[in-house]
């Protein structure tokens, strides 16, 4: 990641806030935040049961909700084993009714940003600390925007969350000639043919009808924006399918593609949309770019197979600090590590503003319509089934459509079998 006056890029850090973080970690044994309050620890016999549950990556997406009027959730901090060594603290309101965690960056030496979230994710899910039988959670952070969906400061809610990365991957300087990309899907050999070897980490689906409720609550919220975004963004206005991207920010229903690799460009933005459609069977729109998601809803998912969470109750909230591709005439590295894109700071402003308003809204809905959960008219899941039904992409449920554990890792077709014995 380029560091310069000012950083905006998918999961960017403010330069003084980056030179912050990093006199946080150079001190020994300090904890990120340093609070007045007492570190709780709590045992089995008061599980606290959180009515929402924040899901925010690294401090500045966390930060978004400190020091705001409608609730504090510094008032109590537990330490949760587990969690991040940087961010070991799950954050609460008095009440326990609203949490928060941060799933962790990472150090001088990173590990995958999706092994921060599902490490963390995981520990959390499986904590005797909580009840989230009946916890909604909101993953909200930042992310990067496709030109064709949205503009900077759009606040984007997902049904789908699509694994881009787990795919065959060439230099593109060895492709053929009839390749579009050097990405192919595992277990295929060409870019169009569905994966034929499944992990069961390609795709997950939320509840539709959640989101949409979700999406009513985020559009009462009036949008950040910058001078320098509204500039930015003008630049896109010359190439009819980015329109979108040329204007105001606002709340989009739109999914969201999760890659461990820092991707940007017109060819690879293209090609992982194309993913986005083939791996949802033409029903995903990619819109967002993230590292974490499909990590955060695995464990999460496996949380309810296990009758620890409620998978229906997950809201995928990403909002749009810069553009996954350049406009017309601009150098691909140039929008990635030099363009004043102004994304940045509306897209963490609009993790509140928009995000407040799903949160008070499931409050202020709990008794009429929340407690009871949101039924869901769409199959929520995994791409294998693990909770039963039948998935509405893939090759189906390989459970007969009945909520089973999982065994070995994969399909059980000739093809993938055979890759499995080949990398063996």
């Amino acid at each position: 990641m380029a560091l310069g006056d000012t950083v905006k890029m998918r999961f960017p850090i403010a330069a003084s806030s980056l030179l912050a973080w990093i006199a946080i970690i150079g001190i020994g044994g300090a904890k990120p935040l340093e609070l007045a309050q007492t570190i709780e620890k709590r045992g089995d016999d008061c599980p606290i049961a959180p009515k929402v549950f924040i899901i925010d990556m690294f401090p500045p997406e966390g930060e978004a909700w400190y020091g705001i009027p409608e609730f504090n959730l510094l008032a109590k901090n537990i330490t949760v084993p587990g969690l991040s060594p940087l961010y070991p603290d799950v954050h609460c309101t008095q009440s326990g009714e609203i949490c928060q965690v941060v799933t962790g960056e990472s150090g001088p030496n990173p590990p995958s940003q999706e092994i921060n979230a599902a490490s963390t994710m995981s520990a959390l899910t499986f904590s005797p600390l909580f009840n989230f039988t009946k916890t909604y959670f909101l993953i909200a952070g930042i992310a990067g925007i496709s030109p064709k969906v949205a503009t900077l400061g759009s606040v984007t809610f997902a049904r789908y969350a699509v694994q881009v990365g787990l795919q065959y991957e060439f230099d593109p300087r060895e492709l053929p000639a009839n390749f579009s990309t050097g990405y192919i899907p595992q277990g295929s050999v060409v870019p169009s043919e569905y994966p034929q070897s499944i992990y069961g980490t390609e795709v997950f689906e939320v509840n539709d009808a959640l989101r949409q409720l979700a999406i009513s609550h985020a559009s009462t919220a009036v949008l950040n924006d910058s001078s320098a975004a509204i500039a930015y963004r003008a630049n896109y206005a010359s190439i009819g399918a980015y329109r979108a991207g040329s204007e105001a920010p606002k709340v989009v229903a739109c999914d969201v593609a999760t890659s461990d690799v820092y991707f940007s460009g017109t060819i690879l933005s293209e090609a992982f949309e194309n993913t986005t459609s083939l791996y949802t069977n033409g029903s995903g729109v990619y819109c967002t770019t993230a590292q974490e998601d499909t990590a955060t809803l695995e464990a999460l998912l496996r949380g309810a197979a296990n009758n620890r969470t409620d998978f229906s109750r997950i809201i995928v909230m990403r909002t749009a600090s810069d553009f996954d591709r350049p406009y017309a005439g601009e150098a691909a590295t140039f929008n990635l590590f030099y363009a004043d894109q102004g994304g940045f700071e509306p897209a963490l402003q609009n993790i509140y503003l928009a995000g407040v308003k799903v949160v008070e809204g499931i409050l202020a809905g709990w008794e009429t319509v929340y407690e009871r959960g949101v039924n869901a008219t769409n199959y929520v899941g995994d791409i294998f089934g693990t909770l039963g039904g039948k998935p509405d992409f893939g090759p189906g449920s390989v459970f007969n459509d009945n909520p089973v554990l999982l065994g070995r890792r994969g399909m059980k077709g000739v093809r993938a079998r055979g890759l499995e014995r080949a990398r063996r």
